[in-house]
């Protein structure tokens, strides 16, 4: 993992420790090939009449995403559609701000799915509001075969007061949460637990650290700020470009 100000959560729990050694060491197959060393950046069509600015206007990330695209590719990449939501709707959000990111959906989807499968890591689901239906909270981060972390918010936000955890779908610790968490469906308030407002704030993190993730330096940055491992972003990169390959391939 990265420096301790702008760390994210890696690890939910062993099961997720276990994906992370099964990483692609040659990188992910796909519209890239089976050499590819950074993920394609796939797009997300925005919903009819929702304007390029919607988001930067007040409408939730989660309105910005094309129903009928969402339905087609959550069938294909078998991604949750209430996660794929999130991650589509943060790609869009983010590029209204800062459009020369060019973050990609699959990016977001990538590590959700190694972070907490989608939401769904200890048997529960992201409901329709977008929040987790378990609270997802990582293993504590005491330097015993993780990144050491001690508590830095009193237990607030991982409800730990000795040792920092990852928490949410997208498993971010409360360091970086502190520094980057951005509020995107619309009532005001980040909630870690949610798949949109956890989403944008990955979102802005990733761009921070890559600046533009569509070149293979930007986007090896980012996910390396992300999670250092390179089994990690091996793992990123595989599932990223899988997701990119099988929406694209469902039209």
């Amino acid at each position: 993992m990265g420096g301790v100000r702008k760390t994210w959560g890696a690890v939910v729990a062993g099961v997720v420790a276990a994906v992370l050694l099964t990483g692609c060491a040659s990188g992910g197959a796909g519209s890239t090939g089976p050499e590819a060393t950074f993920a394609v950046s796939a797009d997300a069509p925005r919903a009819s009449g929702v304007g390029d600015a919607a988001f930067t206007d007040g409408t939730p990330s989660a309105e910005l995403v094309d129903s009928g695209w969402l339905d087609l590719v959550a069938e294909a990449t078998g991604i949750p559609r209430r996660a794929l939501q999130g991650y589509a709707g943060a790609a869009l959000a983010i590029g209204e701000r800062q459009p020369d990111c060019h973050l990609g959906w699959n990016t977001l989807a990538g590590i959700g799915w190694v972070e907490s499968h989608h939401g769904t890591i200890f048997g529960g689901h992201i409901q329709d509001d977008g929040v987790t239906s378990d609270l997802i909270i990582g293993v504590a981060l005491d330097g015993n075969g993780f990144q050491e972390i001690p508590d830095s918010d009193a237990g607030a936000v991982d409800g730990d007061t000795e040792w920092d955890r990852a928490v949410g779908p997208m498993q971010i610790v409360p360091t970086t949460w502190a520094a980057w968490a951005t509020e995107a469906n619309g009532d005001g308030v980040p909630d870690i637990h949610n798949i949109d407002d956890s989403s944008l704030s990955a979102a802005e993190y990733l761009c921070y650290s890559g600046g533009d993730l569509g070149t293979e330096d930007g986007w090896r940055t980012a996910i390396a700020a992300y999670n250092e491992s390179p089994a990690y972003l091996d793992e990123v990169l595989e599932y990223a470009n899988r997701y990119a390959d099988e929406a694209a391939d469902a039209g």
